[in-house]
């Protein structure tokens, strides 16, 4: 049967506004069009104007498209649940196909809704448990969703969640976060597992939390992600930007993060297991490529701020072309060797992360005040295998005195094969602290001046 296309003002009255609300409630008739995918070829539906609604399901084969960034939805008050979600749930069977939102302006207006809720049962119960937080849009068990050109406005926890996917495009996504609520895990894009076939391009905005997270087994422990491309990220002042997140057997494979620029205020990326315990994710290959962030004040005081925090077991990473200019504190630019949150946790000797490979390549830090005058830019917390440095420039400018170093290999960590490449440094006391910690050191074309 043919799709069917339904223009939603011929059906229920638009009175509401994307910004401001109010209006009627006009879930139940935008529902009993959403329905008709069920016995129709699909529907799509046409917004041309604003709707008051609770909450929405779709079913497969179906397009919601709003004309302009003024059309779409605001949500009433105390819905407490989704706004858009599909209907048929599931994280290991993919019973949805073929879902497209484009356009519009989806407003949770998260102070009038709660930040959790309890669960009731079913699907949702195997998925969360006995309580849940509430999300702006979800999907689980989905093929082929598209959401493009729009905007997800006060959000009350997570933007964007999907689960047990494959094959998902967002682009053109800007994230609206006027009533920012600290520390009330307002998220951005989060991703669970299994997953594969995930592009994310031209995103940005402000965001409570993680500005993205994929983390395959962050709920199960088991499932797994691969093949992510994520190009342009646009951070407006956000708390953090990026979490990588495997924490038990999932894992996180064939994931390109590219083109990342803003503003950011304590924490950078975040690529490790985060919760302590007996296993420490699995982290395949990993690039990022193309840098840009000016950190701003930061907002979490439970740790220091940083741009990169990489652990647990990880095959390689590679960074490329990372630029950190005119730094207003002396936070690092990389801690590796940390998987979890708690950065005391007692690691014994027989059950220890392997960090297999680093890459640095391509970075410049220009400095040109005293804030970041005791940086230690590279921070080794536990072994790893190899690290490289290379086309690495560090420029202090009008330095009284020398303090600080690029690279410290802390009390229990350890570098088996250290190779520097093309290193340019000045104003440093040291260019490596801890040297008796690194096993073998290759290097050349290395330059440290006062």
């Amino acid at each position: 049967m043919p799709v069917r296309t339904y223009r939603a003002s011929d059906f229920v009255p638009l009175t509401s506004d994307v910004r401001l609300g109010g209006g009627d409630d006009v879930t139940r008739g935008l529902q009993e069009i959403l329905d008709r995918a069920k016995t129709e070829g699909g529907v799509h539906l046409v917004m041309d104007g604003a709707a008051r609604v609770s909450g929405l399901r779709v079913y497969s084969n179906t397009t919601v498209e709003c004309l302009t960034r003024d059309c779409g939805f605001f949500q009433t008050a105390g819905s407490d649940c989704a706004l858009i979600t599909n209907a048929d749930w599931d994280f290991y069977e993919r019973r949805t196909r073929n879902v497209r939102l484009l356009g519009g302006t989806y407003n949770q207006d998260c102070r009038r809704q709660s930040h959790d809720r309890p669960v009731s049962g079913g699907e949702e119960k195997k998925i969360f448990g006995e309580t849940r937080y509430v999300f702006a849009l979800e999907f689980y068990g989905i093929e082929h969703l598209e959401i493009r050109d729009l905007t997800v406005r006060n959000f009350r926890t997570f933007a964007v969640t999907v689960g047990g996917f494959r094959n998902v495009v967002i682009e053109n996504v800007w994230l609206d976060l006027p009533d920012h609520m600290q520390a009330q895990n307002q998220d951005g894009f989060h991703f669970w597992g299994p997953g594969r076939f995930l592009t994310v391009r031209n995103v940005g905005g402000r965001v409570g939390d993680d500005f993205m997270n994929i983390g395959p087994d962050e709920m199960d422990l088991k499932s797994s992600i691969s093949d992510v491309l994520v190009d342009g990220v646009f951070l407006d002042d956000a708390d953090q930007a990026i979490r990588l997140l495997s924490r038990g057997t999932g894992r996180l494979d064939r994931v390109t993060l590219r083109n990342i620029s803003g503003t950011y205020r304590s924490f950078g990326f975040y690529i490790n297991c985060w919760f302590p315990g007996e296993t420490f994710g699995d982290f395949g290959n990993i690039f990022v490529e193309n840098v840009d962030l000016r950190q701003t004040a930061p907002n979490y005081d439970y740790r220091a701020p940083m741009l990169f925090s990489v652990g647990g077991n990880v095959e390689s990473l590679t960074v490329k072309n990372l630029r950190h200019h005119k730094p207003r504190d002396g936070r690092a630019l990389f801690e590796l060797g940390l998987p979890s949150y708690d950065l005391h946790y007692p690691y014994r000797p027989d059950n220890m992360p392997r960090m297999e490979n680093v890459e640095i390549e391509g970075l410049t830090v220009f400095e040109d005040g005293p804030e970041a005058l005791d940086a230690a830019y590279i921070q080794v917390f536990l072994p790893m295998e190899r690290l490289s440095l290379k086309n690495v420039t560090v420029l202090r400018k009008d330095r009284a005195e020398r303090k600080g170093c690029l690279l410290s290999v802390l009390e229990q960590g350890g570098i088996s094969l250290l190779a520097l490449n093309d290193v340019y440094a000045t104003g440093f006391r040291t260019l490596i602290d801890g040297t008796g910690r690194i096993g073998e050191t290759l290097s050349q074309n290395v330059t440290v001046r006062p």
